[in-house]
């Protein structure tokens, strides 16, 4: 029960944490500029071109991997030899039964309920 909740608060924060990144959507634009272009018509700056990507793909990577062994650790728990306490013996099955007694003040015998316990 422990893993499932667990399992599930992970997938809660990876799923959350892909629909966080997406830019909210514009119905118009208020100052009638189109998209793209800066303050008084200028025309978009030059695109620079990044050629870093592969370190960034590596990052990804690996923050992935670091973050799936810290998630495995913690699902794990302690993976030790552990100590169960034998359970404890069943209780005593007891009864009463209507036995013959001798009576100790004249030498008779009268019925009394006894507990009897195996």
């Amino acid at each position: 029960m422990k893993k499932m909740a667990l399992y599930a608060v992970v997938a809660a924060t990876t799923f959350s944490s892909v629909l966080a990144t997406t830019a909210p959507a514009m119905a118009q634009y208020y100052d009638r500029r189109p998209p793209g272009y800066g303050y008084r018509d200028q025309p978009p700056p030059p695109r620079r071109h990044h050629h870093n990507d592969g370190a960034v793909i590596a990052g990804g990577l690996a923050a992935g991997v670091i973050g799936g062994l810290i998630g495995g650790a913690i699902a794990n728990g302690n993976s030790g030899p552990r100590y169960i306490d034998p359970p404890p013996p069943p209780p005593p099955r007891c009864w009463f039964e209507d036995r013959q007694v001798q009576n100790a003040y004249d030498g008779g015998y009268h019925m009394e309920s006894i507990r009897v316990c195996r």
